[in-house]
């Protein structure tokens, strides 16, 4: 059916007016017919005391947000609330503000701090002991310090000796065999000793060189000893008697080490060197290495010696130690003359030098 213009206009006209006359929620909600038309109030504050918390649903709240500076905790009643079926899992009290909380009037006696986290302080430790320490009697120190008999204590021996043959042996050379020693000993303590020194070589049969040497040892530190004494030859001509001054002892590096200067009949003087090593292979096998030299400082026909260096002696003997008393040993040895001392021996029938190959034992008592 037409309208006519002056009709619509009119409907418009009261249609405007009807909106302007309108509250202001049915202008918000214009179109939406089903809406409440009711208006809220404000309502006054809850009682905190009667909130039961334990059917509220903390999982969906947000706490980051809550500001608790404004919270008053001085009127809540924490003894009354009932947390436990709080889900905390999902509350996110980063950024909670505790400073402004009011701490004086929570209840920390009901906190469970063990399922919290935290360990409460413990107790001070008593000073006093819990059982009196009893007092010392004369039988408890009797009991710890004992009286010292001195009569019944052995004392070791101030007095001490030794007797080592080093080198007992058999050789058999180039020119011959025989039989070679050489000998040490002394008695006395750790200062003061007199020693004994014995050596000497057999060869067909017959003695071809011996001595006997008798000096006061004194001890001039851990590893050396100063001697001073006689010497007595026996052979290779006829005896004769020697004032000895010498010194031995444990060079660096372990090697023992002798030299003994002589002092003859008619100003002769003599010198002899000797140096040995021990080389442990393992505990009871042992390699010794020696070098011996004499030396003359005048020369005697007589005695087949010349002036300067007479002979030098290189050995390498090998023992096992079934025991330190006794150990046997192989080896070999080599000798040589130098100067006159080689001239007058050649022009005798012997020769300069001469190897070896020994076989003895080492003892000592």
């Amino acid at each position: 059916m037409s309208r006519s213009p002056l009709t619509v206009l009119s409907a418009l006209s009261a249609g405007l007016l009807l909106a302007l006359s309108a509250p202001a929620w049915a202008q918000s909600h214009a179109g939406h017919s089903t809406m409440p038309t009711t208006t809220t109030t404000d309502a006054p504050p809850a009682d905190d005391g009667s909130v039961d918390h334990s059917r509220m649903d903390h999982s969906t709240m947000d706490h980051g947000s809550t500001d608790h500076s404004q919270m008053d905790h001085s009127t809540m009643d924490h003894g009354s609330a009932d947390h436990s079926p709080m889900d905390h899992s999902t509350m996110d009290h980063g950024s909670t503000d505790h400073s402004q909380m009011d701490h004086s009037t929570m209840g920390h006696s009901t906190m469970d701090h063990a399922a919290m986290g935290h360990t409460p302080p413990k107790p001070p430790a008593p000073i006093e002991p819990l059982e009196p320490i009893p007092a010392v009697t004369a039988a408890d120190r009797l009991a710890a310090f004992p009286p010292i008999d001195h009569g019944a204590m052995e004392h070791a021996p101030e007095i001490h000796s030794l007797l080592l043959v080093n080198r007992l042996e058999h050789w058999d050379g180039q020119h011959g065999t025989g039989q070679a020693w050489e000998a040490s000993g002394w008695v006395g303590g750790n200062i003061h000793r007199l020693w004994v020194r014995s050596e000497g070589e057999r060869s067909d049969g017959r003695t071809g060189s011996a001595d006997l040497e008798v000096m006061y040892g004194r001890s001039v530190s851990p590893w050396w000893d100063v001697l001073v004494g006689v010497k007595q030859d026996f052979r290779p001509a006829d005896s004769r008697t020697w004032a000895a001054f010498g010194i031995q002892g444990l060079a660096p590096y372990k090697f023992e080490t002798s030299a003994t200067a002589y002092l003859g009949e008619g100003g002769q003087l003599a010198a002899t060197v000797e140096v040995e090593y021990e080389l442990l292979l393992t505990n009871r096998l042992i390699l010794q290495p020696l070098l011996e030299a004499t030396f003359s400082a005048n020369d005697e026909p007589s005695y087949r010696n010349g002036a300067g260096l007479n002979k030098v002696e290189a050995g390498l003997r090998l023992r096992y130690e079934f025991s330190r008393r006794f150990a046997p040993y192989i080896g070999i040895s080599h000798e040589r003359l130098f100067g006159d001392t080689a001239d007058y021996h050649e022009a005798a029938g012997e020769r300069a030098r001469d190897t070896r190959w020994v076989a003895g034992v080492r003892v000592w008592f």
